[in-house]
């Protein structure tokens, strides 16, 4: 980062009036596309997959217009955007959670949102929120960036050429997708190759030798996690799902699907180019360039890396990340330290064909949840969908034990709102109430794991805590936290109050999100 850039936005921060909103639109439309050299039908944001990268500056405004204009319904032609990790404070009707925080934006219409992410910076993304929508294309990625960053003197250069996303990418549609099946392509920064594919030309990350460079590594694929390596180099965590860490040495980083983290990257080796690595969780392999982009030094050939015996042995383990700021989780030290427990158990029910969380399988309800609060039903016996939307009070400390084992393996559950701390990680036995990392993401881990996390309801509104693999969240694995029900008066505007008159007037094989 230069030192013109960052007086720029020191300067920012201090006048934050002075600073232009960020005001942009969001166009979202089908396209056929072929990030992998495959030609397929997708969804594209401003013609582009991923969207575009959206930046601001720590207290700067967001307003952006997005803008439906979907005409394939085996995609949904209706849509939602959500914003991941960023909190909405007092905005809780900018989620854009369909069914939870609005209604669908009908396609031709339009829609405004406007929130200020109060006192956040760091790595965040965006994608559609209704159905498996994101899985077809409507994803990319948001950076906020903090001019009194307290680890700016460890790197050198944080722009949007340092942002690396991982994807999954399909040749077929996503409702045409079984548990089973596994991506034809894993894309980073939306290219890739899949197997007996063509060579099309990988994402590359340019660099100078000498300088360090901040990494922004975001998952934003709907169902593989992965581990993510660069040839030869090593890296420093600072941050996890935008909130700071105390540095951290490893050679390798597992990536939750909804995961960010930012990496110092030292480019200290030889002039030449490396394979930039992301090794996901089912049977593949790297060859021919598969599952990969190239790390290039500036002065090295234009061509593939070369293979390197590269041994990784120093894995990131999230119970290693502690908290930079505040690290205390809330509550008090001790087991049975919070105001409220909640355990979360999750099984697979063959008899419906749906998973189901303490009994419940969650379903869209057909009015959104903050809608039945904003007209007075204020009890999870009132709110719908029924068993699956919790009721708890304001400004209180609650903890969620979330078993891991059943169904399968592990899954990435994320909670709307909040960034929760993680008092038992999965793999851990160890309960650490006085410095453990802060997150929104988080796996569930595997059988004899019994992940716990807390976090304070001082955010009132409906939030979504859901597996973030899309078809589990489609299947029911999801429940809605309603926080302080009683005092639930957000403003909503004309525009929000026009989304749900608008979306029910469609069909209702629209509407359901299953056309053919």
């Amino acid at each position: 980062m230069t030192e013109n850039f960052r007086f720029l936005l020191t300067l920012c921060l201090t006048f934050v009036s002075s600073c232009v909103a960020l005001n942009s639109q969001l166009v979202v439309s089908n396209a056929k596309i072929a990030p992998d050299g495959f030609s397929h039908d997708a969804i594209v944001v401003n013609g582009d997959y991923p969207g575009p990268v959206l930046t601001a500056v720590k207290g700067e405004r967001f307003q952006i217009k997005v803008k439906n204009v979907l005409v394939d319904e085996s995609m949904n032609k209706s849509t939602t955007v959500h914003w991941h990790g960023i909190k909405q404070r007092s905005s809780n009707e900018m989620d854009g959670t369909a069914m939870v925080t609005q209604c669908p934006i009908a396609s031709g219409h339009s829609f405004m949102y406007d929130f200020t992410p109060a006192n956040q910076s760091g790595s965040f993304w965006y994608h559609s929120h209704y159905t498996l929508q994101y899985c077809e294309g409507l994803r990319g990625p948001v950076v906020i960036y903090d001019p009194l960053d307290p680890y700016l003197d460890m790197y050198d250069v944080d722009d949007t050429s340092t942002i690396l996303t991982i994807s999954d990418w399909y040749h077929v549609n996503a409702y045409d997708i079984t548990g089973t099946d596994n991506p034809d392509a894993i894309l980073i920064n939306g290219r890739g190759r899949y197997e007996g594919g063509p060579p099309v030309p990988l994402s590359v990350l340019s660099v100078v030798q000498g300088k360090r460079y901040r990494i922004r590594l975001m998952n934003m694929a709907c169902k593989p996690s992965f581990v993510f390596s660069i040839d030869s180099h090593t890296f420093t965590v600072i941050e996890a799902d935008s909130e700071n860490t105390l540095p951290l040495a490893v050679d390798s980083v597992p990536i939750l699907v909804g995961q960010r983290y930012s990496l110092i990257l030292n480019a200290n080796q030889t002039v030449d180019s490396y394979w930039i690595r992301t090794n996901p969780n089912y049977n593949t392999t790297f060859a021919g360039g598969l599952n990969s982009a190239i790390l290039r030094y500036e002065g090295a050939p234009r061509r593939d890396p070369i293979h390197r015996n590269w041994t990784l042995n120093n894995p990131l383990s999230e119970s290693n990340l502690r908290a930079l700021e505040s690290p205390a989780a809330p509550g008090l030290p001790e087991a049975g330290g919070v105001d409220v427990s909640l355990n979360l158990v999750s099984v697979w029910d063959d008899n419906i064909g749906r998973f189901l969380i303490n009994g419940y399988s969650y379903t869209s309800p057909t009015t959104p949840i903050l809608l039945q609060l904003l007209t007075g039903q204020l009890t999870a016996s009132q709110l719908q969908p029924y068993g699956s939307v919790y009721t708890l009070p304001p400004n209180k400390t609650i903890e969620l034990s979330v078993p891991g084992g059943q169904p399968e393996e592990y899954h990435p559950f994320h909670l709307h709102g909040h960034s929760f701390s993680v008092v038992r990680s999965a793999g851990s036995d160890i309960y650490n109430y006085y410095n453990p990392v802060r997150r929104d993401t988080t796996s569930n881990g595997v059988g004899g794991d019994n992940v716990t996390i807390r976090f304070r309801t001082d955010n009132a509104g409906p939030w979504l805590f859901h597996c973030h693999i899309d078809w589990h969240l489609e299947l029911g694995m999801a429940v809605v936290f309603a926080q302080d029900t009683s005092d639930t008066s957000l403003g909503t505007s004309g525009a929000w109050n026009q989304l749900c008159p608008i979306y029910d007037e469609l069909p209702s094989i629209i509407q359901n999100g299953s056309e053919p």
